[in-house]
């Protein structure tokens, strides 16, 4: 099993960044596909960013492309999501989450292990 545990959430103005860090415990972030994921007010949670190693490779909803970023750090087993040009749409609880069935990572079910949330708020 895994552990994981976000942090770096917190309220900025829209145009702003954040960067969430994900970091793991218990098993290294190379055997999973590992994602990012957010909950707002009264809505689903959905997908955001996710990133697997063998191959390579990343995906984004079209809603964050071209603002935000997901890489990996296999040495502090930890995932970022480097979230830029914030909008005040972006507010949610962020999630991260591994998959150990090497999913591409955008469907929400394929994970088996989920952290508990950060808030990100956005104002305008």
């Amino acid at each position: 099993q895994v552990q994981l545990i976000e942090s770096g959430g917190g309220s900025v103005q829209a145009g702003g960044s954040l960067r969430l860090s994900c970091t793991a415990s218990g098993r290294t972030i190379s055997s999973y596909t590992m994602g990012w994921s957010r909950q707002a007010p009264g809505k689903e949670r959905e997908f955001v960013a996710a990133v697997s190693e063998a191959p390579k490779s990343t995906i984004y909803a079209d809603s964050v492309k071209g603002r935000f970023t997901i890489s990996s750090d296999n040495a502090k087993n930890t995932v970022y999501l480097q979230m830029n040009n914030l909008q005040p749409e972006d507010t949610a609880v962020y999630y991260c989450a591994a998959d150990s069935g090497w999913g591409r990572g955008e469907n929400l079910e394929d994970y088996d292990y989920w952290g508990q949330g950060t808030q990100v708020t956005v104002s305008s």
